[in-house]
């Protein structure tokens, strides 16, 4: 897998780092030890892959206004491990980083890999395009966004080039080809 290059954080993180989007909580534990059960089919990891880590993700989904409409812009959350420690980022890419260790990986939604959630973001899988260093996330083949809460655009027409930030919580699971 190729190495990704230098990952920008942008304003809307940056915010949250600095306290604009509250504080990490301690996952929930259906959240950390119970969505596994749960995974809809259409976003389940390939068989050939084994899970090396679950995050916890809170932070929003910014959405910026084209043509009258709400368009994702990039979320913005701090990555908790099962005891709420923040141990990463997650950013526009979309991409992950690690704060322990500098690993990263970038991933892009697999198509039709996505499971509509009633009020909130729907839950996907992703494949890594490109992974960082090692640690956390090097090797990542398949991210997957289960147990979303929250995040949706608001409804209804907007005003051009108007910016809105949702809050929004994920579990992140992160898979690497079983050897």
């Amino acid at each position: 897998m190729k190495r990704a290059g230098i990952v920008l954080v942008s304003s809307t993180l940056l915010g949250i780092l600095v306290g604009g989007a509250g504080s990490t909580a301690a996952p929930t534990p259906e959240a950390m030890n119970g969505a596994d059960a749960r995974v809809a089919p259409a976003v389940q990891v390939p068989s050939g892959n084994k899970l090396v880590a679950k995050l916890y993700a809170k932070g929003v989904q910014t959405y910026t206004c084209t043509a009258g409409a709400w368009k994702g812009l990039e979320p913005a959350a701090t990555l908790a491990d099962r005891l709420g420690r923040a141990v990463g980022l997650h950013s526009r890419g979309p991409v992950w980083v690690s704060t322990v260790d500098g690993s990263a990986v970038e991933a892009a939604p697999v198509e039709g890999a996505r499971n509509e959630v009633p009020g909130a973001v729907p839950e996907l899988l992703l494949k890594a395009k490109s992974t960082r260093g090692e640690g956390t996330f090097a090797g990542v083949s398949y991210v997957q966004r289960l147990a979303t809460k929250g995040g949706v655009a608001p409804a209804g027409g907007c005003t051009e080039g108007a910016q809105t930030s949702v809050r929004y919580e994920a579990l992140y699971t992160f898979s690497v080809p079983a050897l």
